[in-house]
Order: structure tokens, then C-alpha cells, then sequence
């Protein structure tokens, strides 16, 4: 069974396509059974822990948000206001940041049903946002925007897959770059 909503997505979109590509001859099919075959085999980081989709998806809008304000104004508070936050997701035993918390409540006022998913992959996804924030925030203080405005359009392209599609890079991160280091480290 997958282990989040992107590879719960992917592996479904497996299973729908693959008596297609392999009945295909032709050359896109080939590649059809290839890109596939990437899709099952994703592996995310897995915990016992879990935590509502519905507040990850809010939180990760309000990253949308709090870099659109830092693109209109410039102010490095924003995207070092992000950092704060993605740090307490990352790597402290709290159960919300102020940003989740303010999803938290957002979500309860509007009356969604929780939907619980795993949380490991959300504290993987939320490291990678610290990073991007981190380099963000350091490229505006330094006087080096095109740096800054780079790694803060990748944050928003991730968080706005997040919340948007519901799709997590961090899957993606994790099993083509970390999976691969660490797997090449133990041999």
C-alpha cells in the first residue's frame, strides 16, 4: 500500500495504465512503461505518526502566500518568518507551528473532515522547505535577489503542488536524490 496521497495517486495511475503499455509496440509506449515503472517505485519516509491532509494542504497555502508577499515587497522578513516555521515542523517534537496552527483552526472553522496521512513524509518535505527558505532568506540579506528569487520560486512550486494537487515533491526528493546517496553509502 502507498504510503502517502502522491504515491496513493501514482500507484492507482499505474494499475489504470498498465495494460495499455505493455499491449503497446510502438516507441511511446516504451516510455510510457518506463516513466511508470519510476511511479512504483517511489519510496517516502514512513512513520507511525500521523497528521491531517487537510491542514498540510492549508499550511503549505499559506507558504504561497507569505513568499507572494516577500516577491511583491522584497522584505526578507517573510521568507526568514518561513524558516522559523519550517524548522519547528522539521525538527521539534511540537505539534503545530504557527503556521499549522493557523491552518489547524482555519480547517476547523470551515468544518473539513480529517483526513489523516502520514506524517513522515510531510517533516521530510518540511526540511527541504527550511532549505529553500534558509538560501531564500540568505540571498536577500546578502544582496543577491536572482538567488533569492530562485530557491523562493522552487519553495512555491512545491507548496503550491502541495496544496493545489496534492502532490508532495518531497516523495520525489527523497527517492531520486536522498534514497539513492544513502543507499550508495551503506554498500
Amino acid at each position: 500500500m502507498p504510503c502517502c496521497a502522491t504515491c496513493l495517486i501514482l500507484y492507482e495511475f499505474w494499475i489504470c495504465k498498465v495494460s495499455y503499455t505493455h499491449t503497446s509496440k510502438d516507441k511511446i509506449g516504451t516510455i510510457k512503461i518506463e516513466i511508470m515503472k519510476q511511479f512504483t517505485q517511489l519510496i517516502c519516509p514512513v512513520s507511525p505518526e500521523r497528521v491531517d491532509e487537510n491542514r498540510v494542504r492549508v499550511t503549505a497555502l499559506g507558504v504561497v502566500f507569505i513568499m507572494g508577499a516577500y516577491f511583491v515587497t522584497g522584505f526578507a522578513f517573510f521568507p526568514a518568518l518561513l524558516v522559523v516555521d519550517f524548522f519547528i515542523r522539521a525538527f521539534t517534537p511540537l505539534k503545530y507551528s504557527p503556521l499549522s496552527y493557523l491552518a489547524h483552526h482555519f480547517v476547523k472553522a470551515i468544518g473539513t473532515r480529517e483526513v489523516l496521512i502520514d506524517k513522515a513524509p510531510k517533516i521530510f518535505a518540511a526540511r527541504i522547505g527550511l532549505i529553500l527558505t534558509a538560501i531564500t532568506s540568505l540571498g536577500a540579506l546578502l544582496g543577491l535577489p536572482l538567488v533569492a528569487y530562485i530557491s523562493g520560486s522552487v519553495l512555491v512550486l512545491f507548496a503550491f503542488l502541495e496544496c493545489g494537487l496534492n502532490f508532495c515533491m518531497g516523495c520525489w526528493v527523497y527517492t531520486f536524490v536522498v534514497y539513492p546517496l544513502v543507499r550508495k553509502n551503506k554498500e
